[in-house]
Parts: C-alpha cells; sequence; structure tokens
C-alpha cells in the first residue's frame, strides 16, 4: 500500500515556544506546605488552579481539537494510513500548541485489516438465509473463500465449553456470556466478560470448532457490533472469530434454542500484514527548576476502524494536549516537566507502551496519569498510589472539585502507563461516568457527535489541574515500593 507520509517517522526533536510563567510561585521549598510528616496543603494553588477550570470552559479548545483529530484521522488503526495521518496530526498540533521537544519516537506495530466480507447467516430450508449483525474481531484469520458451514453450540463460560468439549468438533462456539448488569461498576462488568473475545477463539480451536462467534461487549441492546482484539497461541489451532450485536446474539441464542441442529455460514476475508512502522508522539512543557523530573499525561492515538475512535481514546489524547494547553496559555511554567505521551498500538498490541518504557524507564517519572475511559462527565481519578501519595493527590483532587472530579480513590492507572509501576512510578487514571461508555466503545456508535463539548472540557480541566500541582509543588510525590518480580502486572 502506497504511505504518502512515511516522512512523519522520522524522529523528530523540535524545540517550541513556551510562555514566561507570570504567576507567584508557591512558598519555596524552606517554607515548603509538604515538610515531613505535615499533610500536603494545595491552597497556594488554589487560584491557579481555578483559572485553569475556567479557562477551559469559557477559551477551551477540546472539543475543537477532537473535531479535528475526527476530521484528519477517524479510522487510525495501527499500522493503517489513518493511524499515519493521525501521528502527523499530532506532531502538528503539539507544534501548533508551543510544545517543546516536539517528537516522533519510533515503534513497530501489528498490521491487521478488515477487509471487505463480515457474513453470518442462519441456513433455515424453508426461507432464504437470515443474515445477522457482526464485526471480525481484532487478529482474526479469514475464513476459506466462500465461507464456512457448519451448526453451532452456545455456551456462558469456559467451564461449560469444556463440559461440552465432545460436542464442539466441527462447529462453531458461540460465546454468549452478557456483561454483569448488577455490576455498579461498568468496567469490572467488561472485566468479567472480555476473557470471551480475548481468548473464544483459542479455547474453541483446541477443542476443534472451526470458528468462535461472541456476544459484544455492552449492555446496550441494539444492533452495533462492538469489534475487539482477540488471542492466538503459535502453538494452537487459528480459527475466524466475530463479535455479533447483542440483538443478533439474541436472535441467534433463540433460534439454536428452536433448532439445536440449525446450520450457520460464515465468512471473513480479513487478513495480517507485515509489521508497519509508527510512532508515539511525544512533547512537553519543561520544567523550570527540575527538568529531569517527569510528570507524565497521556492517552492513547490509535483506534478500531469503525466509528471516529472519539470516546476511545480521542477524548484521552485531546484531554493531554488540552490540559498542557491550558497550562501554556496561563504562562504557568512548573518546577518539574510535563511530558504529553501519545501512545500508539493500545488496541491490539501494547508496542507503543513497551516501546516508550525501553526508551524511558530509567528516566524518573513523579507521576504518569491516563485518560483512556472516555470524554463523559468528570467523577474523578483512580490511583495506585502508595497511602501518603493517595492523601497528597486526594488534597489536590479537592482543587478540582468544580469539575466533579475531586474523588481519588485506589484502583487502576492505565494500560499504556502500566509498564512504568515496575520501576514505582505512581499511576493515575482519569474516570468519568462510565454508564454510556460501552455503548460506544469499539462499535461504530463511537462518533464525535457521542462527545459533550462540556463534559470533555471539565475533564481536561480537571487533569491539568491535578497534573500541574504534582508538577509544581516543591517536594516530588513519593514513589511507590518497587514490586518484587512475581507481582508485576
Amino acid at each position: 500500500m502506497q504511505r504518502p507520509l512515511l516522512v512523519v517517522f522520522l524522529v523528530l526533536a523540535i524545540g517550541g515556544a513556551c510562555q514566561t510563567s507570570t504567576h507567584t510561585p508557591p512558598p519555596a521549598a524552606g517554607n515548603s506546605p509538604v515538610a515531613a510528616h505535615t499533610p500536603f496543603d494545595p491552597e497556594p494553588w488554589r487560584d491557579e488552579v481555578n483559572g485553569l477550570l475556567r479557562d477551559a470552559l469559557v477559551a477551551g479548545r477540546s472539543y475543537e481539537l477532537l473535531s479535528e483529530l475526527c476530521r484528519v484521522a477517524p479510522l487510525r488503526l495501527s499500522g493503517s494510513v489513518g493511524a499515519e495521518h493521525a501521528v502527523a496530526w499530532a506532531r502538528d498540533t503539539m507544534l501548533a500548541l508551543g510544545l517543546e521537544n516536539v517528537r516522533l519516537e519510533a515503534c513497530m506495530v501489528p498490521h491487521w485489516e478488515r477487509g471487505s466480507i463480515e457474513r453470518l447467516e442462519l441456513l433455515d430450508e424453508s426461507s432464504a438465509p437470515a443474515p445477522l449483525r457482526i464485526l471480525a474481531l481484532g487478529g482474526s484469520v479469514a475464513t476459506p473463500v466462500g465461507g464456512i458451514s457448519a451448526g453451532a453450540i452456545e455456551v456462558r463460560s469456559f467451564e461449560e465449553l469444556e463440559q461440552r468439549a465432545d460436542e464442539v468438533r466441527g462447529k462453531f462456539v458461540f460465546f454468549n456470556r452478557p456483561m454483569d448488569p448488577g455490576q455498579h461498576d461498568c468496567f469490572a462488568a467488561y472485566g468479567g466478560a472480555v476473557d470471551q473475545r480475548s481468548a473464544g477463539a483459542l479455547r474453541a480451536g483446541e477443542l476443534g470448532a472451526v470458528g468462535a462467534l461472541v456476544r459484544s461487549m455492552t449492555q446496550r441492546l441494539d444492533d452495533s457490533p462492538h469489534t475487539g482484539a482477540m488471542n492466538y497461541d503459535e502453538q494452537r489451532p487459528r480459527i475466524p472469530a466475530a463479535a455479533l450485536s447483542t440483538l443478533a446474539a439474541e436472535r441467534l441464542s433463540a433460534a439454536l434454542a428452536a433448532d439445536p441442529a440449525l446450520q450457520l455460514q460464515f465468512e471473513l476475508d480479513c487478513r495480517t500484514l507485515p509489521d508497519a512502522p509508527s510512532a508515539n508522539v511525544v512533547g512537553e512543557i519543561v520544567g523550570r527548576e527540575a527538568p529531569q523530573e517527569i510528570v507524565l499525561v497521556g492517552g492513547h492515538l490509535d483506534a478500531w476502524d469503525v466509528g471516529h475512535g472519539a470516546h476511545d481514546d480521542g477524548a484521552g489524547c485531546v484531554h493531554a494536549l488540552e490540559a498542557a494547553r491550558l497550562i501554556l496559555a496561563r504562562g504557568l511554567r512548573p518546577r518539574r516537566t510535563i511530558r504529553v505521551v501519545l501512545f500508539m498500538n493500545e488496541e491490539n498490541g501494547t508496542r507503543g507502551a513497551r516501546a516508550y518504557f525501553a526508551a524511558h524507564a530509567h528516566e524518573p517519572h513523579v507521576l504518569a496519569l491516563e485518560s483512556d475511559a472516555g470524554g463523559f462527565t468528570p467523577r474523578g481519578f483512580s490511583t495506585d498510589a502508595a497511602p501518603e501519595s493517595l492523601a497528597t493527590l486526594q488534597r489536590i483532587g479537592a482543587l478540582v472539585a468544580p469539575t466533579g472530579a475531586e474523588r481519588v480513590f485506589p484502583g487502576w492507572g492505565g494500560v499504556d502507563i502500566g509498564p512504568l509501576a515496575a520501576r514505582g512510578v505512581v499511576l493515575m487514571g482519569y474516570r468519568p461516568d462510565d454508564e454510556r461508555y460501552f455503548d460506544h466503545h469499539h462499535s461504530e456508535r463511537d462518533t464525535l457527535d457521542q462527545v459533550h463539548p462540556r463534559e470533555l472540557a471539565n475533564g481536561a480541566a480537571a487533569i491539568a489541574g491535578m497534573i500541574y500541582v504534582v508538577a509544581d509543588a516543591p517536594e516530588r510525590l513519593p514513589a511507590n515500593p518497587i514490586p518484587a518480580p512475581a507481582q508485576r502486572r
């Protein structure tokens, strides 16, 4: 495939103009509000944070930036031309916003293409074939040309699959375990069901199945299937796999209940190409006193090849860019360096995260904050911070209370920053309201019009306030204990 933007994969190191700080700095280290055994006092930063929160709403550019990304690169799966366009856009945007040391940090990424054929039909001798809405799962192999015709069994768990192992050979396995509606945390509900998508084909293929069909990872009942990554093992059979819309899953379940001998016709023409060159995009606000200490903020630039990737994770990229822009626009230069990283290949390989860790793990990161939960109404931040740092972050959270993100609680940071935990870096994840996130996640519904400008702006504001205070505090946030190798993720 012709690649018109190969130039974007050159590693750049471009200095950008940063506005000179005009604010009165908080107390010097000798009068530090973070003295030993003294609770951190965020009050010296209240006026600056209030300014950031207000600017985000009255002079913000978050929705404008997201609109540009969705226009330039709505389909930006790793290895695609859309991903190339997204990398170029991110680099140019960082330069235009005034970030310093803007550069591309190269990585090789998987290159999988969906193809043009995605067909699943119920075959009934008494009527015409009945089509069901599907999307191939990312990384799936194709079916033979013309497709596969076979019967199917429905299972709700891997335990049930093993119990019915003697029924599997030569059939499709239909994994139909819904996300648990009783979970208040929608991400926990997702985690309780997503193993069907990631490992269903592998487990079914071991038992002789000819294909895997998986209920979409959403609680919404509609006809929009949700794709996502799945895994194979080099030593085990590879069978084609697709996600059914929830309505299609309901129809298939009912049809199999009525006729267990029902035949299906399944065809995909997806393919995997050789790994492709790509890059993480990096820019900085260089710290005025301790530039070697890093406060990282970021999201992932890649997105699935359906919809616009507006919530997943265009919103996270824009949160990071807009947070940095807000700080620059007020002429603030914190003590430590704020580094914006837009990671490549979170969705189907995490090559960008691994490349960043390999290149930068030796640097003293104070905090790494990731936004990868959508652009909805702010609710807070989750973090793996040890008690002393957690208390400090909770006090900073109180400063961003007007956005709705004041709650800072123990939990997960994020996929792309996850490797940094091995170096004791405190990880933090931005957490908006998640009730609607999985309505859109990995589907054709994840479009720009599903993002509310004010919700997106408040998220950027909350992140800006959090990272600015952490980066500007006289004493650095205490690191986490370095986990033993067996404890690392």
